[in-house]
């Protein structure tokens, strides 16, 4: 094993067993090389992974603090390589997106406190009557955190708030490409907020589901159609 990552699996190791706890101070490079009987420099190493994936937190003039190792920050990684996605990849993110948000809006049904589904609501009405592509995905994104949010999971809402990258551009797509999709889209708000206001999870559900199935099966089409035109292409070009 490289020894950089022999350097992360002991100072892991020191976080896991308690030895170091959430907004604990490392001891001095030296002094934690010494103990762990790492080199400096592959300590300095493991150190920089660690900051890059939220685990560790180097102040400048001050030392190297472990995070608070909440869920949305730990994740937060998550997103940055959600981001390196290829176009076709994208069904796979709304795949599990559509397998997590449902729950989540279920639990946001049984959950939301009251403003909070006041707040959901108000969220309606805030797009214009023919909203821009980007306003509508900007509401659609808040509307969707804020249920997320609601479920009471914090790492639910992490996972879900790491997958808005990609699903976010599907929603683009669809925006530009695809008639209706905004009626469709306040139409699907609308009736998911009935559900969680009326405190009926399984109705929440459902409508999550039909929500983002909407956008995979728009997508798929669209991703077979463009493979079909691109085969048809082919031949043309030679």
């Amino acid at each position: 094993m490289p020894v950089t990552d022999v350097a992360i699996d002991k100072i892991k190791d020191m976080i896991i067993s308690g030895e170091l706890a959430p907004g604990d101070r490392l001891p001095k490079e030296a002094e934690l090389a010494q103990r762990l009987g790492l080199s400096r420099s592959s300590l300095r190493e493991a150190v920089k992974a660690l900051c890059l994936i939220r685990v560790l937190d180097v102040r400048q003039g001050d030392g190297t603090y472990v995070t608070s190792l909440e869920p949305n920050l730990l994740l937060d990684a998550m997103t940055f390589v959600v981001d390196f996605h290829r176009d076709d990849t994208v069904l796979d993110f709304l795949a599990v997106r559509r397998i997590l948000e449902p729950a989540a809006t279920a639990m946001a049904a049984l959950h939301m406190r009251d403003e909070d589904v006041a707040e959901l609501g108000a969220m309606l009405g805030e797009l214009e009557e023919s909203p821009t592509v980007e306003a509508l995905v900007a509401n659609d994104l808040q509307f969707h955190r804020k249920i997320a949010d609601g479920s009471g999971n914090p790492v639910l809402c992490s996972l879900l708030e790491s997958l808005s990258g990609p699903t976010a551009r599907a929603r683009i797509w669809r925006g530009l490409t695809q008639e209706g999709a905004v009626a469709r889209t306040r139409e699907q708000h609308a009736a998911i907020y009935d559900a969680i206001a009326a405190r009926e999870p399984e109705l929440a559900r459902s409508w999550a589901t039909v929500h983002v199935a909407g956008v995979e099966q728009w997508l798929r089409s669209t991703l077979v159609e463009d493979a079909a035109a691109g085969d048809d292409a082919e031949p043309a070009a030679s």
